[in-house]
């Protein structure tokens, strides 16, 4: 089915896309490889670009922003947004593009009453992880740290460049550490869904619809679905013209309700 935006040539323009917004120079022509890592085909620049979260009935829950910026050798984007109840989220994640996308590093960030429990995050390219989170239950604080048997397509934060750098028809499947809030290393697997689009003013901008599917393996799935905690899948639109663009996220933020990220205009003070 289609989805339907509206958002001028302006906002589409300055915005860009969001969690790995705007791509730059298209690089080497090349498929995906077996084993999960992602050949750069359009590398990353620097992004500001604004968002709105809202449910999936349409109703704003928070504003937020994707700040992306080059270092030495290295991305660094931050996802973040800041609820209407005092909420907060904060996704960062440093990564390399060079030929392909490795992660470096990621942290997660969630704090509030929209979240199940506060939590803080770490890991690394290598699987080393470090968490601390609090029940809003009982105000009980744990902690955990290791690390995992982290496989080199590891993409936590990724995922939507991961998308962005595919063609149509492409299927692939990476890895993540989803923290809920102990830490389980999951696959996802990003597959194309067909096609949609959306108007800007009177034009028509084709869209390529992906759909991002967590597979938990055999005994994790079995348990999952049996306890009714199997996971949604998330669903991504990208705008295919010349720069892929992503244009809307529909899915959970984290392991909780399906939300959905669009992008946002401006709103002048006077």
């Amino acid at each position: 089915m289609a989805i339907r935006l509206r958002f001028s040539p302006r906002t589409l323009a300055t915005l860009g896309a969001f969690c790995g917004l705007t791509s730059s120079a298209a690089l080497a022509q090349v498929v995906p490889q077996p084993d999960g890592i992602v050949p750069v085909r359009y590398s990353e620049g620097v992004v500001h670009g604004f968002l709105e979260l809202r449910s999936d009935s349409g109703v704003r829950l928070a504003h937020g922003e994707l700040i992306q910026v080059p270092r030495d050798s290295t991305i660094e984007s931050l996802l973040r947004f800041f609820f209407r109840d005092g909420s907060r989220f904060e996704e960062t994640v440093e990564f390399t593009q060079h030929r392909q996308l490795r992660l470096k590093s990621y942290r997660l960030v969630q704090r509030g009453p929209a979240f199940p429990f506060d939590l803080d995050a770490r890991l690394n390219a290598g699987g080393k992880y470090e968490v601390t989170w609090t029940s809003h239950d009982d105000g009980k604080t744990d902690h955990a740290e290791g690390a995992v048997d982290a496989p080199a397509d590891l993409a936590n934060g990724l995922p939507l460049i991961v998308a962005k750098n595919l063609r149509a028809g492409d299927t692939i499947t990476v890895h993540l550490v989803a923290f809920t809030p102990k830490p389980m290393l999951i696959g996802l697997r990003i597959g194309y869904a067909g096609k949609d689009s959306v108007m800007v003013g009177a034009h028509a901008e084709a869209l390529a619809h992906w759909a991002l599917k967590p597979e938990l393996g055999t005994v994790k799935g079995f348990f999952a679905k049996l306890l009714g905690k199997l996971p949604p899948d998330t669903e991504l639109w990208i705008d295919t013209e010349q720069a892929p663009t992503v244009v809307r996220v529909r899915g959970p933020l984290y392991t909780g309700p399906v939300w959905r990220i669009d992008l946002s205009g401006a709103a002048w003070v006077r």
